[in-house]
């Protein structure tokens, strides 16, 4: 059951099951602003530490019981397990009523029952990653994509392009220097949009694993949100806030699609020198409307004083 918006995740920030200061972050006390954090006991978490993972985040759990639950400013909650085995396990603990959800690692064809079988508390959202070799086919992504909705209905929040996995599949690792979009991901994700978003599967961007290059991580954030994609994985909380700022919709966006889902709309007319057509461009509105009440609207550096409350700019019609 669908408990979140997939434009409510913003960045989302993944930490290992063995970081002692986890009660922090989830009670929203450490990281101001982080709308979606994954506790992870899969690749993060060594094999030698896995039972120390599940440890602690018992403890976790334990703590937010004793504290009367998670606050509602806080972040959404996710648990990544290793495997369809260890999912089922946590599936039974009576304290994951604290949890949101699972991240999936490497969802495929021929794990996907494995899956639908383990995690039966249907509260539980389910966010998978595609990250193995096959999400380079887009038949079995359209295989795939098909047992989702069988198997998996309504249970799926959004899909995690696994950038870093999908890279390593073929041997490489992204240059210091490019977006991922100037790599064998500007094939993958586009298609993965195409295949998956059409069937009304939300996706979020891959992460972006330099800290030192900010103008780079808002190209690319330019073309994640190009894709339609509605959020990204963040390694660092230095990456949250311009996460955030490239999500919000700008006020232009947010008057046009407001035009756009009037019901006193025409069959076509002229916003702000380009053509709106309600009829092709009505779920893009929709799309708008939710991104800047999840994400808000990017403040304007001069032109009109509109605000996201205020005077719509009037749509003129077209001849």
């Amino acid at each position: 059951m669908i408990k979140h918006s997939a434009f409510a995740l913003g960045a989302t920030l993944y930490m290992p099951a063995t970081r002692p200061d986890i009660m922090d972050v989830v009670m929203g006390e450490k990281i101001q602003g982080l709308r979606s954090l994954v506790v992870c006991l899969e690749d993060a978490v060594a094999e030698t530490d896995v039972q120390q993972g599940l440890s602690n985040l018992k403890n976790l759990l334990l703590g937010i019981e004793a504290r009367g639950g998670r606050p509602s400013g806080g972040p959404i909650l996710f648990v990544r397990p290793r495997d369809a085995a260890m999912a089922a396990v946590l599936n039974e603990w009576s304290l994951m009523r604290h949890v949101d959800g699972f991240v999936v690692p490497k969802l495929r064809l021929g794990n996907i029952r494995e899956w639908q079988q383990a995690v039966t508390r249907n509260e539980l959202m389910l966010m998978p990653t595609l990250e193995t070799p096959e999400v380079y086919d887009p038949g079995a992504m359209v295989e795939l994509r098909s047992a989702m909705l069988e198997q998996l209905p309504g249970r799926i929040i959004a899909l995690r392009i696994g950038g870093n996995d999908l890279m390593g599949c073929l041997g490489l690792r992204r240059s210091p220097a490019m977006t991922l979009y100037s790599t064998p991901m500007s094939y993958v994700i586009p298609m993965l949009c195409g295949v998956m978003g059409s069937a009304g599967f939300a996706l979020t961007a891959p992460v972006f694993e330099q800290l030192n290059s900010p103008q780079l991580l808002e190209q690319e954030l330019a073309l994640d949100m190009a894709h339609g994609l509605v959020g990204k994985t963040a390694i660092h909380p230095s990456q949250i806030a311009v996460i955030h700022r490239a999500l919000q919709v700008s006020l232009e966006d947010l008057n046009s699609a407001r035009h756009i889902l009037s019901e006193a709309a025409p069959a076509v007319f002229k916003f702000n020198d380009a053509m709106c057509e309600p009829a092709t461009h009505y779920k893009w509105a929709q799309t708008i409307i939710e991104r800047a009440h999840w994400q808000g609207v990017r403040p304007e550096t001069g032109g009109s004083s509109d605000t996201f409350g205020g005077s719509l700019r009037l749509a003129e019609l077209v001849g």
